[in-house]
């Protein structure tokens, strides 16, 4: 059995998705976009680190704040709005993490290639011989995938902000 930690491809691409529709990319000063500040933190579930997944930040004011999503590895994260690691703009917002780990169950090296091939290619879909052996765990609770549900919060301050989120179940 072939244990995969690496975000699938769908959660990386929402994470990608909501950065574009947060704005065009632009530098920091001179965009046309409120300051960001930088947010950083860790999330645990039960105590340990995350392995990997990705957590968005939704505005819940309009005009104060703006989507912002960052990618979970080895339990830290940090965001993104408009450019690379540029933070996010003050304000509050409901959280969202999904966390989820990709097992392949199969011993057939072909499969196993086609899958490694598919994970190291971006852009690659994977071949549906490798998914009707793919097995996927959360590894989180599936209510922090929605904002409605997952019950978190926070304020992003005009000033470095360390956020960490410890899961529970």
């Amino acid at each position: 059995m072939l244990a995969i930690s690496k975000p699938r491809p769908t959660a990386m691409a929402v994470v990608a998705l909501i950065v574009l529709l947060s704005g065009a990319v632009g530098g920091c000063n001179d965009d046309g976009f409120p300051p960001r500040y930088p947010v950083t933190g860790t999330i645990t579930y039960k105590g340990k680190p995350v392995e990997s997944g990705t957590i968005t930040f939704l505005s819940t004011s309009p005009g104060e704040g703006r989507n912002a999503g960052g990618t979970i590895s080895g339990g830290e994260y940090s965001l993104t709005s408009v450019t690379p690691d540029d933070g996010a703009m003050a304000g509050t917002y409901k959280v969202t993490i999904r966390a989820t780990k990709d097992t392949l169950d199969t011993q057939d090296e072909k499969v196993r290639n086609m899958y490694k091939g598919a994970m190291s290619t971006p852009g690659v879909p994977i071949p549906p011989q490798v998914l009707k052996n793919l097995t996927t765990r959360e590894l989180v609770p599936k209510k922090y995938f929605d904002p409605e549900t997952s019950g978190l919060t926070t304020r992003v301050e005009e000033k470095p902000n360390t956020i960490n989120f410890d899961l529970k179940d």
